[in-house]
């Protein structure tokens, strides 16, 4: 990884799309600071297509698409994204699976949900599970006391175990049954809302992340930037960015929006 200062400017002068992770990439130990949303505010008022792509719930996110300054939202790591048209009032939804698919897949998660409590002490589900539609997320150090590497890997096994595909953001464990992920449901809102293939695109995009489920996204786009923290999760990462930030968490963010908007300038 890279310092993005190193980067030669033309890397950043052609980029159209700024997508980015929320959880302590956006966001600094649990909070929205005022640089961070002014950054994000300022990149879409510059003319970038600003798209969060988190792991956080369907709540969430409509939330997100409505208030933020934002063009769309993917959440849930994928299962799903959300794009509010203020013109008309409307949101537009697409979902990676069917109501009844999801229906059936939340019976199962409920069953194991149970036996991930009882196999690793410490962990909890996360509070901001009643406001999901796909996915189970147990909570390792949002609100209880961080838990170890060993317990970590012991959830992500038990959610492989009984099928499910798991990935470590840098507060949950995420399981889900289906073979979304943040990358394929970007794939989809970029044809769907942008007329644009992915592939084509790929020079156009900065991903900005942090941790292991944001590692397709690290691996597929060409100038995927990592704020400094991403230095914590680089065993746990299948790819890892080509940049990284001198700051960390929101103040990498900002850091990554200064450049961006500098390319403009």
């Amino acid at each position: 990884m890279t310092p993005i200062f190193s980067a030669p400017a033309a890397t950043w002068k052609n980029k159209r799309f700024v997508l980015l992770d929320i959880d302590d990439t956006l966001t600094t130990d649990g909070r929205l600071a005022a640089d961070s949303y002014r950054a994000l505010e300022a990149l879409h008022q510059r003319g970038f297509i600003v798209i969060p792509v988190t792991g956080r719930p369907a709540g969430w996110c409509d939330m997100i698409a409505r208030f933020w300054p934002v063009h769309a939202v993917v959440g849930e790591n994928g299962a799903f994204y959300f794009s509010y048209d203020h013109d008309q009032r409307k949101m537009h939804r697409r979902h990676a699976s069917s109501q009844a698919e999801r229906s059936a897949n939340r019976k199962r998660l409920d069953v194991l949900a149970a036996a991930i409590l009882a196999a690793v002490p410490g962990a909890a589900i996360a509070s901001d599970q009643a406001y999901r539609e796909v996915d189970l997320a147990i909570d390792f150090c949002e609100d209880v006391a961080p838990l170890p590497p060993s317990s970590v890997d012991r959830i992500v096994a038990l959610f492989e175990a009984a099928g499910a595909i798991a990935k470590v953001s840098s507060i949950h464990v995420n399981g889900w049954f289906g073979s979304h992920d943040k990358l394929s449901m970007t794939r989809h809102l970029l044809a769907d809302l942008f007329g644009c293939d992915a592939e084509a695109a790929r020079e156009q995009v900065v991903f900005v992340g942090d941790s292991p489920n944001d590692a397709p996204m690290f691996g597929y786009f060409t100038d995927a930037v990592g704020v400094a923290n991403v230095e914590q999760m680089r065993d746990r990462c299948e790819f890892l960015p080509r940049w990284i930030t001198t700051g960390r968490s929101g103040e990498g963010f900002v850091e990554l929006a200064g450049v961006l908007l500098d390319s403009r300038a």
